[in-house]
């Protein structure tokens, strides 16, 4: 396994929260990385463009402050995720943004990397890109990216349907880089599980939405809180990429469940503003929803998980191996 050295001796947990749409702001991102897991958010969640610039200077300024008032304690680097679609028409402007701050790490969706790597690079930052298969993975690691993120069955958001054990392992067979797993992660012993596979991060979502932090809707965490993996629905109604989502959001937007299984988007993503509108008001969560049971502040969350992450390091071997 290859941790990167802006990683190392920096978290408590190794663990990224993952960047939601319209859900991870500067406040989780803060807050998760002075309590030692490392924060990211989509630069689309800054609305309008100008005030992403502003956010990075927020966190730069925060955490810059915190690692003075606090030396010698773990402060995470944050990340900031790019949507490389081309109907994303603010990619180049954010990159510049991003660039500017010498953001610590990027991570790259829907698109190929290449030109972002050699951006990030040039000020010496990482770039890790998400797949949801080894033929992505393959792809992004041609194109000279630090970090693969392997986003498995389960997870929130656009996720693949590949078991989290058959992927990492068949990315493994390939890729010594940095690598992050994705997909119903969300406690300590899930995190220690991750890399026993073979995984040096968890990349967890769904559990960082029912934080006091998040900007998600009050109604979206209590809905989240109330939720099993029974109500995760897999579909591509609502961007045209397949993605899990609340069934009782999907019901109240008018959705019928039995239609879903229809190929509604046709695989084709829609224009980023109408499908702004369409996650403001379906929400997204993966089948981590099992054991996420309140809303928590973020440094409660973390202090969770690394006690959790603790516990499951100190198993003892399964009494049933033979001495």
């Amino acid at each position: 396994m290859s941790v990167p050295n802006v990683f190392r001796g920096a978290l408590r947990v190794p663990v990224i929260a993952a960047p939601m749409f319209l859900v991870s702001g500067p406040d989780l991102v803060i807050e998760a990385c002075k309590a030692g897991v490392a924060g990211t958010l989509p630069s689309l969640n800054a609305r309008p463009a100008a005030q992403f610039g502003e956010w990075l200077t927020r966190i730069d300024r925060e955490l810059a402050e915190h690692r003075a008032a606090h030396p010698g304690a773990p402060v995470a680097p944050y990340g900031i995720n790019l949507i490389l679609h081309p109907s994303n028409t603010r990619l180049p402007e954010d990159l510049a943004l991003i660039v500017e701050h010498r953001v610590p790490f990027v991570i790259t969706s829907l698109g190929h990397p290449g030109e972002v790597v050699k951006a990030v690079h040039a000020y010496g930052g990482l770039v890790f890109s998400d797949i949801i298969h080894a033929y992505h993975a393959r792809k992004a690691a041609a194109a000279g990216v630090d970090g693969i993120i392997a986003v498995a069955g389960g997870a929130g958001g656009h996720a693949g349907t590949q078991s989290p054990f058959s992927l990492i392992r068949e990315i493994r067979e390939f890729w010594d880089g940095a690598l992050v797993l994705a997909g119903a992660i969300s406690d300590g012993a899930s995190v220690r599980a991750a890399e026993t596979m073979g995984a040096d991060f968890a990349y967890m979502g769904t559990r960082f939405i029912a934080t006091r932090e998040s900007m998600a809707q009050d109604d979206y965490k209590r809905m989240l809180v109330d939720s099993g993996p029974g109500d995760v629905v897999y579909t591509d109604a609502i961007s045209g990429t397949n993605a899990n989502f609340l069934w009782p959001s999907l019901e109240r937007a008018g959705f019928d469940r039995e239609q879903l299984g229809v190929n509604f988007g046709k695989g084709k993503l829609h224009g980023i503003a109408d499908e702004a509108r369409a996650w403001r008001d379906v929400w997204s969560a993966g089948h981590g929803v099992a054991t996420i049971h309140d809303v928590v502040p973020v440094a409660e969350l973390v202090d969770r998980l690394a006690a959790e992450y603790r516990s499951a390091c100190a198993l003892p071997p399964s009494p049933a191996l033979a001495t």
